[in-house]
């Protein structure tokens, strides 16, 4: 650089050769803890806080198996033998009525298995695509913390995600026609394509509608058409086939039975108070599942968006396990309160009281946003909240799933122990 006295003038035309230098070093690291400097966050963020979150997460799940089993357990045993005493024992009319007036749960034996009046066919979709969405989240997980994915091999955490969700596509027909025979319904091919096609569909849409808005940008963030055409096929050929074969087999199946008949004509649901309201404990109840997985959840979308490495997915594990718990007892505390009040209409309540949680992670997404310090450019949001936006629609799902299968084996079981005349 020091010879270097004047500027180079370069005419139109002329060719410009540019070089430069490489100088190795021998670096005293072994071959197979290369990517440990990558891996280990102690320098970012101690595995201490790690530890305190899921501590503080496990103190809140005991909280609530303490509340459910002393609310639950105490109550149920006094009403289910007040109830058997009430039928096996002659009393008076008065004191018939004076029992069933104190048992508010057990008027509607006849109609909590009622099938849900709105969109019955929607609510089969929305539980196969939660059980679909659960499986193939769970075991990507269990492969990641065991060490069969690494980031040494890039792309193959998606790439897992994507053939396991493939793959686990009979769950969710199963799952899914099981459900829409037992509500006796007769649509049963238009209920297993719209289980095939309602979140892929979605996911896959935006996912054009994105990668063609980028490709018009010459983004290299664009995947090339061959890989789309790959995605497509995948879909079409492999997921398609096999929620069909799921749904073989579930209408295969004998109808799920119920410990009592359903009337013929729906009991009336009497008002109830402000803090009883349905839609009240529908908006609140994701907020405890959110809060007990909040803290990690913030590393992770860290890592999403901000290009930073995540591998610490022994504490994912631990988490989920802890959300999928939480969800399962606030939802059936919440349910066992509106049967007490004597709504019967449980089968969407319990979906969307644990699925609020995916409204909460959406919400957070756009408070997030703002540690993010994007560009003006609308291609930025629309990808941002697009993506996010899918995200919290699968945790909606999937949460929504774990809050009904609790739900349904509980009132099962709690209606399954009276007797009726």
């Amino acid at each position: 650089r020091g010879d270097v006295h004047e500027n180079q003038i370069i005419n139109p035309g002329e060719t410009v050769l540019y070089t430069y230098d490489v100088i190795w070093h021998e670096s005293p690291i072994e071959w197979a803890s290369r990517w440990d400097v990558y891996l280990s966050e102690d320098h970012m963020v101690p595995a201490q806080v790690h530890w305190y979150a899921i501590t503080n997460s496990i103190l809140v799940v005991l909280f609530l198996s303490i509340l459910v089993t002393s609310v639950l357990v105490r109550n149920l045993r006094r009403d289910i033998a007040g109830y058997n005493k009430a039928v096996m024992t002659p009393l008076t009319d008065e004191e018939k009525d004076e029992e069933m007036d104190e048992s508010g749960w057990k008027l509607i034996h006849a109609d909590v298995f009622r099938a849900p009046t709105t969109h019955p066919m929607l609510f089969c979709v929305s539980v196969g695509s939660g059980v679909q969405i659960c499986i193939a989240g769970f075991v990507s997980i269990i492969f990641s913390a065991v060490g069969f994915l690494s980031p040494a091999w890039r792309g193959s955490l998606l790439t897992a995600i994507l053939v396991l969700y493939v793959l686990c596509g009979s769950f969710s027909g199963y799952v899914s026609s099981r459900l829409y025979k037992c509500f006796r319904g007769r649509q049963w091919q238009l209920c297993t394509l719209i289980t095939a096609v309602f979140f892929p569909g979605i996911c896959f849409g935006l996912f054009l509608f994105f990668n063609i808005i980028l490709a018009f940008f010459h983004s290299s963030g664009s995947v090339p058409f061959l890989d789309v055409l790959i995605l497509a096929a995948m879909w079409c050929c492999v997921s398609v086939p096999l929620v069909f074969l799921g749904a073989y087999f579930g209408y295969k199946k004998d109808v799920i039975t119920f410990p009592t008949v359903t009337s013929t004509i729906a009991r009336a649901i009497p008002p109830t108070s402000f803090f009883l309201n349905p839609r009240v404990a529908m908006a609140s109840a994701g907020m405890v599942p959110f809060a007990a997985a909040y803290v990690e959840l913030f590393f992770i979308m860290t890592s999403l968006w901000m290009d930073q490495f995540y591998y610490v997915f022994g504490f994912t594990l631990i988490v989920f396990l802890i959300l999928i718990l939480t969800c399962a007892e606030v939802t059936i505390l919440l349910c066992y309160y509106q049967l007490c009040a004597e709504n019967h209409r449980w089968w969407w309540f319990s979906f969307v009281t644990s699925g609020s949680t995916g409204f909460y992670l959406f919400a957070y997404s756009i408070f997030w946003f703002q540690q993010l310090e994007a560009s003006k450019m609308v291609i930025t949001y629309m990808l941002y909240f697009g993506y996010m936006f899918l995200i919290s629609m699968a945790v909606f799902l999937t949460t929504g799933m774990v809050g009904f299968i609790s739900c349904f084996f509980f009132v099962r079981k709690i209606f399954s122990t009276i007797k009726v005349d």
